[in-house]
């Protein structure tokens, strides 16, 4: 039963991937059919990292009240809702207000979902948990690099990752005996960790430090997802639709890197991981920077994928054992904030850079925050953590 709930939990991750890649690989044909500025994307994905902040910070009060099984049904259902209403939206304000729902659905299931198995299974399990939210990222654009080169466009796109997530939503739905059987009994609230108020983990030493870590790593991954796309059409001359499938490169790369951490945490402690992982974005980082041609730049965003992908659910592992189970669910909103408030600021950010100056400026932009994440980690003796 234990295995059979793990298979619905990364299935439900999977539908947490699925819209995270889709807006940014679908924004240049967007932009393009509408006459909008290509910095507009900003709105979109403001709007829905808020949500998604917001969400996060309350994730802890809403999962101790409701159960993950809960949390995680509405969030899925909520996404499937609010990709049904990009596919048919008439104007761009559409996708601004559909933001909404979507950044509170997704920001509510990855506080719940990590927090269940951070605190329930091994590091291994977490690392294909976030390898499943990898398969999501790269399957939708996989999907829309299809649509766009036929008739159905970026709608067509949109339509068949809705059919996607409702199939993913039946799942968690169906998947109620499996959750109270976990339980032992017909609660689905579990009662290992209470509400920490936010003075009380701003004093736990390494708390702060790890909320730098979880904004820097986020940004780099959203940003090089979200702006991959439109680096790769609009400084590498590739077009719109062979530029999505490069992107899914990325995301497939994002989703091995989680698949051979968890591989490795047999054998590596997670800090280790993070570390490893550091090493592989900065070698990104030098291939894209350097003149070496297309194919070139969309190696170093796939090994960018690569190697930023095992850093987050290795940084979230860690956070039971680093500041106790009790405090685990109310420090893992915080650090999921932290993620949200990265994807929310520096893809905003590099858009106005994009506009303003030239979107070549990608590998220079997440080369700062690539440096911030670095020297933290190096302070605050990640490395050096045991393993579970």
């Amino acid at each position: 039963m234990a295995t059979l709930l793990l298979i619905v939990i990364y299935v439900a991750f999977v539908g947490l991937g699925v819209p995270d890649s889709l807006f940014g690989t679908a924004w240049p044909a967007i932009y393009a059919q509408w006459g909008l500025p290509v910095s507009f994307a900003t709105f979109v994905n403001s709007i829905n990292s808020v949500f998604s902040f917001l969400s996060s910070l309350v994730s802890a009060r809403v999962i101790n009240r409701l159960g993950t099984y809960k949390v995680a049904l509405i969030s899925t259902a909520l996404t499937a809702v609010a990709l049904f209403g990009f596919s048919v939206a008439p104007s761009f304000i559409w996708f601004v207000l559909l933001s909404i729902p979507l950044g509170f659905g997704g920001g509510c299931i990855d506080a719940a979902l990590n927090g269940y198995v951070a605190i329930h299974y091994s590091a291994l399990h977490m690392n294909m948990l976030h390898c499943s939210y990898g398969i999501g990222v790269t399957v939708s654009p996989f999907i829309l690099s299809f649509a766009l080169a036929g008739p159905g466009g970026w709608r067509g796109g949109y339509r068949a990752v809705v059919l996607l997530q409702l199939i993913i939503t039946v799942i968690v739905a169906a998947s109620l005996p499996l959750w109270r059987k976990q339980s032992g009994g017909n609660s689905l609230v579990e009662p290992e960790s209470r509400d920490v108020p936010f003075r009380e983990l701003v004093r736990i030493k390494g708390v702060p430090a790890t909320w730098v870590l979880f904004f820097s790593a986020c940004a780099i991954e959203s940003t090089c997802g979200q702006w991959g796309s439109t680096f790769l059409v609009e400084a590498k001359g590739f077009g719109a639709d062979v530029a999505a499938g490069f992107v899914s490169l990325y995301y497939l790369g994002l989703a091995l890197g989680r698949f051979f951490s968890g591989i490795l945490s047999l054998r590596l402690s997670a800090g280790r991981l993070v570390v490893l992982g550091e090493c592989i974005v900065g070698t990104a980082i030098i291939l894209l920077i350097l003149p070496l041609g297309s194919v070139v730049a969309a190696a170093g965003l796939f090994l960018a994928g690569f190697g930023i992908g095992p850093i987050y659910p290795n940084l979230m592992h860690m956070t039971p054992y680093r500041f106790g189970i009790e405090a685990a669910r109310s420090v893992m909103g915080t650090q999921a904030a932290c993620a949200s408030l990265g994807f929310m600021t520096m893809p905003a950010l590099f858009g106005l850079v994009a506009q303003l100056i030239d979107p070549a400026m990608l590998p220079y932009f997440v080369l700062c925050l690539f440096l911030i994440l670095a020297i933290v980690t190096a302070a605050s003796k990640t490395a050096r953590l045991k393993r579970d």
